[in-house]
């Protein structure tokens, strides 16, 4: 039987990022071998390893190489070396550019306690054991991405302005991937919103709701950004499905990062419209961790979120769901016999290096190849 082949397009990014996205590939290598598919990869610059080579975030021809991928793997964007905020080009600005430029809308973000690591949370363990959520997050709309946005003026007279804009389209359709992934799971939406300040939220709101009629089996909760950023660390096993628009879930995506003991732990996946291929979703992959830059070339990095998002990646865009499952299965098998990296509380002399915590995930994979 011919192996099924994707086509991946890498960009490996700055600070751990190229370490972390090694790792992953490795675990994809293995277990593409194990169940019987193929992988083809190309690579390219983007953020601050490409403003060095070429000058610019998201060098030409990026955009157009990861149309022709199935699906897109990323590391990681930014540094202090590129922090200036007078400068005129910012690594973010190529990934916010990829997403704009892919049409990648909706950006999920999973977050699921591990038994085993719920001693590292910066929270009580009876407070967290069981959470199971994932945030659905609007990501090509809102603040970052209204006109006009700037700076002007000089001391002592410096101004700057950020607009914020939706429109009704682009929350319509953030709803419904959210409300089908509620389906999936426990039926329940928490739509989160500013809608007692903001004209945007109470469009926002507005347009959930309406949705929400053409899918009467899920609960809709509407809750303020507040009141849900108060909730996630008072009760976080309430929530099921967040959705929520972009500024919003960037922040609330980092709080609930800390309720699974590590953001070295969370895996992403941003999607944009279906294809005509229904089982199959054209996608973007990354951890939700930074570049840090503090331990990059160091071999430190926790690669679980890397390793976690091609697992996403598997399922949603290759559309090879037992795959996926054996990497999250062998992942979680891995923390329970011990595994542990820096990130996860292990002192220097136990702790694992990004290639070892590797190795433990490969050892666990099934040994099978599907036919």
């Amino acid at each position: 039987m011919t192996p099924r082949t994707y086509r991946l397009a890498v960009l490996p990014g700055d600070g751990v990022g190229p370490e972390v996205v090694i790792a992953a590939l490795r675990v994809l290598d293995e277990v593409a071998l194990r169940f019987n598919f193929s992988v083809q990869r190309t690579e390219h610059l983007i953020g601050g390893a490409a403003i060095d080579s070429t000058g610019t975030a998201l060098p030409d021809g990026v955009v157009d190489a990861c149309k022709a991928s199935d699906a897109v793997l990323l590391g990681a964007v930014g540094g202090p070396k590129w922090d200036d905020p007078r400068a005129p080009v910012r690594p973010e600005q190529g990934l916010l550019g990829l997403r704009k430029g892919l049409g990648l809308y909706a950006n999920l973000r999973p977050v699921r306690v591990m038994d085993a690591l719920a001693q590292f949370s910066t929270m009580r363990e009876e407070v967290i054991v069981g959470s199971d959520f994932i945030t659905v997050r609007e990501l090509t709309g809102g603040l970052y991405f209204g006109q006009p946005q700037g700076r002007d003026g000089a001391p002592p007279n410096r101004t700057a302005v950020d607009t914020c804009r939706y429109g009704e389209y682009e929350v319509e359709r953030v709803a419904r991937v959210a409300f089908e992934l509620a389906r999936q799971r426990r039926r329940r939406l928490c739509s989160v919103d500013k809608q007692n300040v903001l004209a945007t939220s109470r469009l926002w709101r507005e347009v959930v709701t309406e949705v929400g009629r053409d899918y009467p089996d899920v609960v809709l909760l509407h809750m303020l950004v507040d009141s849900a950023a108060m909730q996630l660390v008072r009760d976080p096993r309430q929530f099921d499905v967040i959705l929520t628009e972009n500024l919003f879930g960037d922040i609330l995506t980092d709080e609930a990062a800390m309720i699974a003991g590590s953001m070295g732990m969370l895996s992403s996946a941003s999607l944009g419209d279906p294809g005509e291929d229904q089982a199959r979703r054209f996608g973007m992959y990354e951890p939700v961790h930074g570049s840090a830059p503090d331990i990059a070339g160091r071999g430190l990095a926790n690669p679980l979120a890397t390793i976690l998002s091609v697992a996403l990646c598997l399922r949603i865009s290759f559309g090879e769901a037992d795959a996926a499952q054996a990497i999250e299965d062998a992942v979680e098998e891995a923390i329970n016999n011990g595994a542990r990296t820096r990130d996860l509380g292990a002192d220097d002399d136990r702790a694992l290096s990004t290639a070892e915590m590797t190795d433990r995930v490969i050892e666990l994979l099934p040994l099978r190849v599907r036919a």
